[in-house]
């Protein structure tokens, strides 16, 4: 698995290389993100796709610890995250969770890649045809939330309007499944998993 391999710079865990991308065809890296974007561009990141409440204190560490010495590796940023922002409400993270987080999602465009590839998937369905949608992240969970959502809407009736738009599709399950405590103790990754099915519906 990429998220396993050190020279992918996925894991705060694993001395590895700020690489995070995916692709490795792709330009952007965190190394960049990390030593070459503006403390406000950083604190954005933490904020909006890292969801770290600390982001200011985070983005404020690194930009003056870059100035000191670059940020190379995994270790080296989260052992800066570690030292700047300690242990949280939540002690089971690593202070570096939220961080690597926002810094993945950045550079790989998970958020625009769901929201453009969701719909052409539900377009391309057969009718009667079902689509399970795992996400891992509240972010990107709210994205498959609200295009699901969006294509099960039945619109109210209305006596002036002739025609009525049908769904295009029925939710199989409104809420999310979510991992039980013996599937998270044997695999601690599924405990932020959540999926989402739908069903195409036909004309």
């Amino acid at each position: 698995m990429q998220l396993d391999r050190e020279e992918k710079g996925f894991s705060f865990s694993k001395e590895g290389p700020l690489d995070m991308r995916m692709d490795p065809s792709d330009d952007l890296t965190a190394r960049e993100i990390v030593n070459e974007w503006p403390e406000e561009k950083l604190g954005e990141v933490f904020r909006d796709l890292g969801e770290e409440p600390r982001w200011r204190r985070a983005a404020r560490a690194i930009a003056l610890g870059r100035k000191k010495k670059g940020l190379e590796t995994t270790k080296e940023l989260a052992e800066l995250i570690a030292s700047t922002l300690g242990r949280g409400r939540n002690k089971k993270l690593h202070p570096a969770t939220l961080i690597f987080q926002g810094l993945r999602i950045c550079v790989n465009r998970e958020l625009e890649s769901i929201q453009e590839a969701l719909p052409k998937a539900i377009e391309v369905m057969s009718f009667g045809g079902r689509i399970g949608v795992m996400s891992f992240h509240s972010l990107e969970d709210g994205i498959v939330k609200r295009i699901l959502n969006k294509g099960a809407f039945v619109p109210a009736r209305n006596k002036y309007r002739e025609y009525v738009e049908k769904p295009m599709l029925k939710l199989v399950n409104k809420k999310p499944l979510m991992a039980e405590k013996e599937e998270v103790r044997r695999n601690p990754r599924s405990r932020s998993a959540r999926l989402r099915f739908a069903e195409k519906l036909g004309i």
